[in-house]
């Protein structure tokens, strides 16, 4: 357990000119108003604030963060005030410890909401001051350390939301030693079951790795002292999360696994990173492909080392990682290792923190225009996964992108107007396709046309949430002219019929009152509603036109034409129901083919009635959000749906019966079936089969599962 004592001291060896005194005191503060409350697990609370403290001393954090650390949750869970604080610690301390306390205090609807609203005050409390969300994360490594105390339901929460948001959080903050140990909790409680046999794994071959790390490092110091290079030489087992990673990535069992160890050396200077390099190539054989060079091409968040994979002792891979000692800080510490304050910050270090932090106010600027929770978190997740790919322009500036990024998104990282007009683009010299991927050291140029705009063909293959965000909003505004226009020819040919222009028309005191009447701000909102199909000309027509003029046969009285929303529900052949509409055809999504149990959206479609599409279909992403309407499956109509799944197993004599008889036994009419042979002896089987629903489906595919043989089943979505 950690004492104030020992944070104190700490704090003294790492910033002799701290302000010792100011820590102290929030130390007894915290302790008084904290006084008698305990944790879950049964320790007292004060016990939580040093455990945070104590990270953040690890951090070398500033005396204001300490305190921050030690007074985090005063205001949520005290009689403590932002004001008292302020009173006792300075406005600086106070604002520290109520952005901690934001980040996490609204109650949202859903999930998905809370996450990323969370997410948007995390943003703005870093985009405010960094030590906030320092903060957090160091509370966030305590309450995951000790997340056994919480009941089964909030431990799985807690360890997906850290998953989700924080691990990569600290990744890209560059502090690694936090980010690896959170990706080992949230391993822990989300895969209990993976994480005790990958700990168990680990703990069979201790005594093997420790033999073998210690003659490795004994060799590489030998080789260093040979050619007058003074290093640290340190070896450790990779942790689990990334064994984990590396057993999905490659489909293979722990035992397959082979570079299980890492090898990290510091140096003194930058050259002698090169010069290391090469004793190692030429002491071990390096695997191809594995080498990366972070020095020469930082990460995003800076961080700077030389990654080479060999081939070492007794046929092993193994990883050696090579960085000056002021490299191998910043990749421990992260943001924190050249944390500035007021006094004492040079016109270079405000640049070199500019460089630093500029992802983080790009991605405040592109988050601004978007309001959606699903958008939002799409966006975000892009931003916070760096898998970085770095190309140039034809004048040699670096532009960093994620991995698989196009021309297009290449294109939006120079300036909205250039992606906007993008027609084509040259790298390295060539004319290639748009969705090409970009590679390391591509030079890319755009080709641009005034007249040319996005295309919405354009969403499938872009990476960068800039280039998605602005894509959708130029595709939005385009829609909402169109329908505009169609709203504006379907009402014109309507009133003809009556003998009135739009003009005439719109010159009618009641227009105005139709407008309103009918839930619209302006003429273009109640245009764009005919044309999208959710409101009818006849609806406009009877609150517009005087009675006298409406010709009888053609007229319906303002009873008769009610509001779509007050029209009685009807059956629908489809097994479903739409809100508050009962006159328009409905039809399936091919892209999501969804099945009676799957949640669903409608998409109101021009002539052809209301297209229903699985929620987490990525064409929604696509679709004007204006168009998209609640929908919901109608269980008191039997239906059947047909469905594709792939079935994968050994090719061997009789598996395709006993997949037809478990069919059969499920009372699953198979409608059509493709299967073929492998060249590696196995099967691929794709069956399109009638079911009644998602749990007939789901038992379906669980029966399959249980033939011996069958290697994967799946759902296949088109």
């Amino acid at each position: 357990m950690v004492t104030i004592e020992e944070i104190l001291q700490n704090l003294k060896r790492d910033r002799p000119e701290a302000d010792i005194v100011l820590v102290e005191k929030a130390y007894h503060f915290a302790d008084r108003y904290h006084k008698g409350q305990k944790r879950l697990s049964g320790e007292p609370y004060i016990q939580h604030l040093l455990e945070v403290t104590d990270v953040l001393c690890r951090l070398r954090m500033d005396s204001a963060s300490l305190a921050t650390g030690l007074l985090h949750d005063v205001l949520e869970d005290t009689e403590a005030t932002k004001e008292l604080i302020a009173k006792e610690f300075g406005a600086e301390i106070a604002d520290l410890v109520d952005g901690v306390t934001k980040i996490g205090k609204m109650i949202f609807r859903t999930r998905e909401e809370r996450q990323a609203e969370s997410f948007r005050k995390m943003l703005v409390a870093m985009a405010r001051d960094l030590r906030v969300i320092l903060v957090k994360l160091a509370d966030r490594l305590h309450n995951m350390r000790t997340l056994s105390s919480q009941p089964p339901e909030r431990r799985l929460r807690i360890a997906q939301e850290t998953r989700d948001i924080y691990a990569p959080l600290a990744n890209r903050l560059g502090i690694s030693w936090i980010k690896s140990e959170l990706e080992d909790l949230t391993l822990k409680y989300m895969e209990p079951a993976v994480f005790q046999d990958l700990a168990a794994n680990i703990e069979d071959t201790i005594r093997e790795r420790s033999t073998y790390i210690d003659d490795v490092k004994k060799t590489i110091f030998g080789k260093l002292e040979a050619e007058g290079i003074s290093g640290d030489v340190s070896g450790r087992a990779k942790h689990l999360y990334s064994i984990y990673r590396k057993m999905q990535k490659r489909g293979v069992d722990f035992d397959q696994v082979y570079d299980l160890v890492a090898f990290r050396i510091l140096v003194g200077t930058l050259r002698e990173c090169y010069e290391v390099l090469g004793v190692i190539h030429e002491a071990w054989t390096p695997v191809p492909g594995r080498f990366k060079d972070y020095i020469a091409m930082p990460k995003a968040n800076m961080y700077q080392s030389l990654h080479t994979t060999v081939v070492g002792p007794y046929g092993k891979h193994m990883e050696v990682q090579i960085r000056t000692r002021d490299m191998h800080r910043l990749a421990e510490e992260g943001v924190a290792a050249h944390w500035k304050y007021k006094e004492g910050i040079t016109q270079t270090g405000k640049s070199r923190d500019e460089k630093r932090f500029g992802w983080l106010r790009q991605l405040m600027e592109w988050q601004q225009e978007l309001k959606d929770s699903h958008e939002f978190m799409d966006s975000v997740k892009i931003d916070l996964f760096p898998e970085e790919v770095y190309v140039f322009t034809p004048n040699g500036d670096v532009r960093e992108l994620p991995a698989h990024s196009s021309p297009i998104d290449f294109a939006y990282s120079i300036h909205s107007d250039v992606g906007h007009t993008c027609v084509g683009a040259r790298v390295n010299g060539k004319l290639v396709p748009l969705k090409t991927e970009l590679q390391n050291g591509d030079v890319v140029e755009v080709v641009t046309a005034t007249n040319h705009h996005p295309s919405k063909d354009w969403l499938n293959f872009v990476r960068t949430s800039k280039a998605r965000n602005k894509i959708r909003q130029w595709i939005k505004a385009e829609q909402r002219e169109k329908s505009i226009d169609i709203g504006r020819e379907l009402l014109e040919k309507e009133l003809r019929k009556f003998g009135y222009s739009y003009k005439r028309a719109t010159s009618l005191d009641r227009f105005p009152e139709a407008i309103e009447g009918l839930g619209f701000r302006a003429a273009d909102d109640l245009l764009a509603a005919i044309g999208y199909g959710k409101l009818t000309q006849k609806q406009v027509l009877s609150r517009v036109l005087p009675q006298e003029d409406l010709k009888q046969g053609d007229e319906k009285t303002e009873k008769d034409v009610l509001h779509i929303q007050d029209k009685p529900r009807k059956k629908t052949s489809s097994a479903i129901k739409i809100q508050g509409i009962d006159d328009l055809l409905v039809h399936f999504a091919q892209c999501c083919n969804p099945l009676p149990g799957d949640d669903i959206v409608g998409f109101i479609t021009r002539g052809r009635g209301v297209t229903v599409h699985a929620r987490d279909c990525q064409r929604i992403l696509e679709l004007d959000p204006a168009r998209v309407i609640e929908v919901e499956w109608d269980d008191r109509q039997a239906s059947t749906r047909t469905v594709k799944i792939g079935v994968d197993c050994v090719d061997q004599k009789g598996m395709l019966v006993a997949i037809a008889g478990a069919l059969t036994a499920c009372e699953a009419n198979i409608v059509n079936a493709n299967m073929r042979s492998t060249l590696d002896k196995r099967g691929a089987n794709i069956f399109e089969i009638e079911v009644k629903n998602l749990d007939h489906l789901q038992k379906i595919m669980a029966d399959l599962r249980r033939i011996q043989g069958v290697v994967k089943v799946e759902r296949l979505r088109n």
